[in-house]
């Protein structure tokens, strides 16, 4: 069975940096930190008191506002970012196509604000004052089924959960439903939203997040020498992915090809990485292109600014490049976006498409002293205008869970 070919034809995004593809991609290109304090709970007493918050978001400019009302903030994210994937494809459901077209948006956490808030209301009211639609307002599943419902997508409807990996997972799983005939169209991404109390303290009690607080937009810092932490983020990346001849048929606008996909596990510990696993993730995934190595000219790294996770992908990137690694142009947006988790993967394959169209690298921001051991070229500060013909894509998540797409000029 020949494999048939994946390309992007639509994008959505609604991040820390902007609401909208546009104003978040020109943000990006430009260095501009989405990083401030946290608004949403009193941060005072928490050790990690920053975070990557999406700003001005009104769900209501597009969903009922009834509707809305009823779901985690996840979800509406999630929703936006694929409604303006949808619109950006131009792409036109009707009912001789809905069966050929899926949705695959997943998260790492799903709906713990709702949760939290819920939890405050039966403490002080009792199981009486709980909201019918507190499940269905918090399950993850819920991204994907309520945009099937609003559109009557009746292809594959799935919702994958694997930590930080799981947008790259979402949209590489949808990726192969193309390549063997599952569907022609797949909406595929992920979102989260999970600046809450819970999720900081917990974060901060495995000692994972910035304790950078006086100085919020240079708290992110992958590969800096200073790293030391992570900052948590919110938002959702949604990309519309399309078998090439559907595309080229209707006459879409075509982003990059998707080309490749790998996957693995480190099989090691359930937070510590392992350098193996993330480079047996990006071997498959390059094996599965059918490119050589010399191809992929940018990576859009997982690059979280830990110190301990920084230097194991630089380590695994020049174990499975070799001598190529120090022609590769390097980015991590996390300097910029913070680190949405389950959403990462969605935002960053956007970008990571929006680099091969444009041919530009964005710059990893806040490299003042980049570390001597973390020795390759990550776009210091500064976007790269560079001939991009194959680019990677890495997610790792907790429990060792791995995921790299390649994505490539067409």
């Amino acid at each position: 069975m020949t494999k048939r070919r994946v390309v992007i034809t639509g994008l959505g995004l609604v991040t820390p940096v902007g609401i909208g593809v546009k104003e978040s991609w020109n943000n990006i290109l430009n260095g501009v930190s989405g990083i401030t304090k946290i608004t949403k709970f009193d941060s005072s007493n928490f050790k990690s008191q920053i975070a990557g918050e999406v700003k001005n978001f009104n769900p209501d400019l597009y969903l009922n506002p009834k509707d809305s009302r009823r779901m985690d903030t996840f979800i509406q994210f999630g929703l936006v970012a694929g409604i303006e994937a949808i619109k950006d494809s131009g792409l036109e459901i009707n009912e001789e196509n809905s069966e050929r077209i899926g949705v695959s948006i997943g998260s790492g956490i799903g709906g713990i604000n709702l949760i939290e808030e819920t939890s405050d209301i039966f403490d002080e009211s009792g199981p009486r004052k709980i909201s019918p639609f507190f499940v269905p307002g918090t399950i993850i599943n819920m991204i994907s089924g309520n945009l099937s419902i609003m559109y009557d997508l009746k292809g594959p409807n799935i919702s994958i959960v694997t930590a930080c990996t799981t947008g790259t997972h979402s949209i590489g799983d949808a990726s192969r439903m193309i390549e063997y005939g599952d569907a022609d169209v797949m909406i595929a991404g992920g979102s989260e939203a999970a600046i809450t109390e819970l999720t900081v303290a917990g974060f901060s009690a495995a000692k994972a997040l910035t304790q950078r607080n006086d100085d919020p937009k240079t708290a992110s810092r992958p590969w800096d020498k200073d790293r030391d932490g992570f900052v948590i983020g919110e938002g959702a990346g949604v990309m519309v992915i399309e078998e090439y001849e559907h595309a080229k048929k209707r006459g879409a606008k075509i982003y990059c090809e998707l080309n490749g996909y790998g996957m693995s596990a480190d099989a090691y510990h359930i937070t510590a990485p392992s350098v193996s696993g993330p480079k047996r993730s990006m071997i498959n995934a390059i094996n599965n292109a059918g490119i050589n190595l010399d191809e992929i000219g940018y990576i859009n790294a997982h690059g979280t600014s830990t110190q301990l996770g920084d230097l194991n992908e630089v380590n695994a990137i020049k174990q499975t490049f070799h001598e190529h690694a120090n022609n590769l142009i390097i980015n991590s947006t996390k300097s910029m976006t913070g680190h949405l988790l389950g959403g990462a993967g969605g935002i960053e394959s956007v970008f990571t498409a929006l680099a091969i169209y444009n041919q530009i690298s964005p710059p990893t921001i806040n490299i003042f002293n980049q570390d001597p051991e973390c020795d390759l070229d990550f776009a210091a500060n500064e976007s790269k205008k560079i001939p991009i013909k194959a680019a990677l894509k890495n997610n790792f998540g907790f429990g060792g869970t791995n995921g790299s797409i390649v994505f490539k000029a067409i």
